[in-house]
This record gives structure tokens, C-alpha cells and sequence, in this order.
């Protein structure tokens, strides 16, 4: 799955589901490219390879290059967005940070200012994750205006959409039909010719990004989007960045840490991933989280009367099976939704909806609903909402270029996980042990950098950000989509880093509803005070 992150703001029928998400197992990855380098040498984990690295990401040099300058120093023409309240510019970045006379790629930025009273502490830059969500989205959807009222009234609140994504000059890849397609292949291929078809829409993905975008695939890496986000820093004013990152977003912010350790302000990474996994590892452990949330939902669900999956004397498991099941008959008989396209439920997209309310335990009665429907009436439009909510379809037919952005990202921050689909087959025994429900599925989606117009540039490593301020790492126990032990990893690596635990479901924990959350959060970015190392809240 992707890390997508959309903070109550996504809207799924009558829900509104918070997601940072993998999208179909285009993993949320770590990098070291862009110009930054790791202190061990290149390709220090193979893909595929399952122990996560040593090597650490070097931190780059304090003293701004002289041809990078005239980035730094430039001034933003700040205007009305159509959105009230809120101010758009562009600003410029190196395509390349190597070689900067080669050209520029435009970034869009938006502001809501610091609304008063008390001072102001200057910028705090979002970011909801992805890779591929909006970060200006987000701002102007729910950060700008949902946040805490007193840090609003003492920041600007600032966003850049990252290179590649939205309204920086966005990845293109398929057009709405090909996508339709593309959602509705079968990634548990039963025999060699739909494991043909799998691999064919992989490529035709593939050959989509590269055809669209050759030069700016090149240069979309994690690294590359945090020292865009230093300059911004920069053309804002301020001497070090503050910055809440959710999902992608707290791999985004920690490699700013890594970066630029003496800039590194007030940083709080919520739902935080680990860098120094490989692809495949980081896959695998993901399909557990996956599973670690369907049992709570498995465990709720039972307890009510609406549920389709069980009696109250029924087992997690025993609710697995259900689910996987209808499943199976869903990839032997797809199912009538209603739409307008006449697209049927498929096994794929029913995966894909009841994955995407996994991410919000608000969403598990939507989740309950859908599911009856389908089940006992035979009709799947409810799961085909949460899945097309999940890939961010329009009601016209039309993508947002989320997925992707998602998967140009991910698959330049990291070697592939698989290179053919016999490694898949021989790790199905250990995806379908993580997850006996997702596992196949998410294995074989796995499969989709291998066959990537562009090589990786970037590999596992640890971030250590010596010298760096306290960093909060924010982490939920059950989270599906960025598992616990993540956020307990990137703590451990930081030097300065401060774990924050949310005892609860559901993917990050910042503006959920917990008090003990959100006060030690606003804290910090208000004070400066960190929050004690292993707090724990529910």
C-alpha cells in the first residue's frame, strides 16, 4: 500500500478517513539520494536483502554552495489561491543539486499567516505524506484551519507540494481509463497467465511515467524534496525549520534532520517510518501491520450486531477466513457497483476499500456497511468508494497524480524488492504468515518497481541528525500502515529523538482526540519543551 495521509479530510460517503498512505504496495520509502551520501558505500543493502543497514546518511556541508545562491536568496510573489485566507507563490529549485545550471523545477507554495494574538514563532511547514499527497491540500483543507487555534495564531502555516506531485509539476503515468484498468488488475494471479497480466500492467505503469516525465523521474527522490524544503526554509526567513510530517512525511522531515542537523527546529514525525529497511522488509513488515489493525477491527466488529463477517462467538481468525473468502469469490465472480462506468467489484478493488478503512477505526462502520451490502445484496458500490477514496479517483473518471508520484518516489528511494515474480512465489509463505488476508496481495504488488524506467539512486540507511534539537517521533501501537516498531526504530537512530507513544488504532496520532497527544505535541511546538522520552498516551 502507499503512506497516504489525508487527516479527516478525505471524504468516503458519509466518513471522512484520515490515511497516510502506501498505495497497493507502493511502499513509503527511505533514500540517500540527491546529493547526499551515506557513510558506507553504495548499495550497502541488496534488495531484497531482510537485515536493515548500518550505514548512516552524512549530513551535508553548513556553507551554501555558491551556485546554489541565487535559490536561497530569491523572493516569493505571493498571491490570492481562490481559497480564503490563504496566499500561493512559485518558487525555484534545482532539477538536479548537482548540477544546478542545468535547469529549474518550479515548486508550489501556500500560506495562511500567523493569525494572532502573541508572538510569532515563524513558519510551520506540513507535510501528510504519501509520497504523492498534497501538501497544500492538506493545508488548506484541514491544517490551516484545523489546527490548534494557538498555533495557528503564532505561525505562518506553510506547505510546498514536493517535487513531482500535485501543483509542482506533477509525475504524470495513465490517463482515467488506463487507471481504471490498471486498479482493477488481480494481484493474487492464480496461474501463469494472470501473473502475465500482472506483470504486463506493471510495465505499462512503468513505460506511462517515463514516457511523461523522463528527466523530472530522475530527480523526485526524498532527499532531493528535503533540500527543497531547506530552501524554503531560507526564502522564509527562518534560521531553522519547524515542521509536523505525518506517514512519508516523518522520512521526508527526518532526512531534513539528517541534512541539515545545526537547521533542524521543532520536528515532529507522526506515524514515523524506519529508513534503514530495505524495500522487501519494509513491505513484509507493513503486510504485518495491515494485519495487526484487521484483527482490532475483527475484535470490534464481532462485538456488534451489524457485522457481516461473524457472530459475537466468532475469532479474529475465523473472521480472516470470512473476509477471504468473499474475497476468492469476488476474483471468481466480480460483482455490481451501480457506476456510472460500469465497472464491476473486483477482488483487487474490495482489497483496496476495506485496506483503506484501516487507516481510521472511525471508518470500521462505513467499513461494516460496505461489506454487508456486498455480501448479502450483491452489491459492492460501497467498497468501490472506499477504494476509489483510497486511489483518489474523481467523480469524472479522472486520477490526481497521487499514485503516480507515489510510486516515482518510492521506487528511485530504494532498490526494488523483487526482481522477478519467482522471488515473489518463493516469499508468499512469509507475506501470507504476516497477513493471512493481505499477504498474497501485498506481496505481489510488491512486484511493481522491478520493472522501473528509472534505476534506484537511493538505498536503506539509519539517520542519526547529530547535534540536531530534540526531534519527537510520534508512533500508534496499531497502526497499519506505519507499524509501531518504526517509530521505536527512527527514535533509537536520531540522536536526539523523543518517542511519543499513542496506545490506540488507526494510522498517526496528532489531532485524533487524544488530550495527552495533542498537549504534548502543542507543547513542544509552542515552548520548545520536548515531550520525555517513552511518554505514553491513549
Amino acid at each position: 500500500m502507499h503512506t497516504r495521509r489525508t487527516h479527516r479530510r478525505t471524504r468516503i460517503g458519509g466518513t471522512r478517513i484520515r490515511a497516510t498512505f502506501l498505495a497497493a504496495a507502493l511502499l513509503a520509502t527511505a533514500c540517500s539520494a540527491g546529493g547526499a551520501s551515506t557513510s558506507a558505500g553504495p548499495a550497502a543493502q541488496a534488495a531484497g536483502a531482510t537485515e536493515p543497514a548500518t550505514a548512516s546518511l552524512a549530513p551535508l556541508p553548513k556553507a551554501t554552495p555558491g551556485e546554489l545562491s541565487p535559490y536561497y536568496e530569491q523572493k516569493l510573489g505571493w498571491r490570492d489561491c481562490g481559497v480564503p485566507g490563504f496566499q500561493c507563490a512559485t518558487m525555484k529549485a534545482p532539477l538536479d543539486y548537482a548540477k544546478p545550471a542545468e535547469g529549474d523545477v518550479r515548486l508550489a507554495v501556500a500560506r495562511k499567516k500567523a493569525t494572532g494574538p502573541g508572538k510569532r514563532l515563524g513558519s510551520l511547514l506540513v507535510n501528510p505524506g504519501g509520497p504523492g499527497g498534497s501538501a497544500i491540500g492538506y493545508l488548506q483543507q484541514y491544517a490551516g484551519i484545523g489546527y490548534p487555534e494557538k498555533v495557528r495564531a503564532q505561525y505562518d502555516m506553510v506547505a510546498v507540494d514536493p517535487r513531482g506531485v500535485a501543483r509542482s509539476e506533477p509525475i504524470e503515468c495513465l490517463d482515467g481509463r488506463e487507471m481504471d484498468a490498471y486498479t482493477r488488475t488481480d494481484v493474487t494471479p492464480d496461474d501463469q497467465d494472470e501473473t502475465d497480466e500482472l506483470v504486463d500492467a506493471f510495465k505499462e505503469f512503468a513505460e506511462g511515467c517515463g514516457a511523461d516525465s523522463p528527466k523530472l523521474l530522475r530527480h523526485v527522490s526524498t532527499v532531493e524534496a528535503a533540500r527543497d524544503m531547506d530552501v524554503l526554509r531560507a526564502v522564509l526567513g527562518d534560521d531553522r525549520l519547524t515542521y509536523v510530517g505525518a506517514s512519508y512525511g516523518t522520512l521526508l522531515g527526518a532526512t531534513y534532520a539528517g541534512l541539515f542537523p545545526d537547521r533542524a527546529g521543532r520536528l515532529v514525525l507522526d506515524g514515523a517510518m524506519d529508513p534503514s529497511l530495505p524495500a522487501r522488509r519494509l513491505n513484509l513488515e507493513q503486510t504485518a501491520g495491515f494485519e495487526t489493525a484487521f484483527q482490532s477491527f475483527a475484535k470490534d466488529c464481532v462485538r456488534r450486531a451489524d457485522c457481516p463477517l461473524g457472530d459475537k462467538n466468532a475469532t479474529p481468525t475465523q473472521v480472516g477466513r470470512n473476509l477471504k473468502a468473499f474475497f476468492d469469490d469476488l476474483d471468481a465472480k466480480p460483482i455490481p457497483t451501480g457506476d456510472a462506468d460500469a465497472r464491476k467489484l473486483t477482488e483487487s478493488l474490495a482489497t483496496t476499500g476495506v485496506i483503506a478503512a484501516m487507516y481510521d477505526e472511525g471508518a470500521w462502520q462505513q467499513l461494516r456497511k460496505s461489506l454487508t451490502s456486498a455480501t448479502k445484496e450483491n452489491d459492492g458500490a460501497g467498497l468501490l468508494a472506499l477504494s476509489d477514496s483510497y486511489y483518489e479517483r474523481e467523480a469524472d473518471g479522472g486520477y490526481s497524480n497521487l499514485m503516480f508520484a507515489n510510486a516515482a518516489v518510492n521506487c528511485l528511494d530504494l532498490p526494488a524488492a523483487f526482481s522477478s515474480p519467482d522471488e515473489v512465489r518463493d516469499a508468499l509463505p512469509d507475506f501470507e504468515k504476516a497477513s493471512p488476508v493481505f499477504g498474497e496481495g501485498l506481496a505481489w504488488a510488491s512486484l511493481n518497481c522491478t520493472y522501473w524506467p528509472v534505476q534506484a539512486s537511493g538505498e536503506p540507511h539509519r539517520i542519526e541528525a547529530a547535534g540536531a534539537t530534540p526531534i519527537v517521533v510520534v508512533g500508534t501501537t496499531r497502526d497499519p500502515a506505519t507499524p509501531y516498531r518504526w517509530a521505536e526504530a527512527l527514535a533509537d537512530q536520531l540522536s536526539s529523538g523523543r518517542l511519543l507513544t499513542y496506545e490506540g488504532d488507526g494510522h498517526t496520532a496528532y489531532g485524533r482526540g487524544s488530550t495527552c497527544i495533542d498537549s504534548a505535541i502543542d507543547t513542544y511546538l509552542l515552548r520548545g519543551t520536548a515531550p520525555e522520552d517513552g511518554k505514553r498516551c491513549s
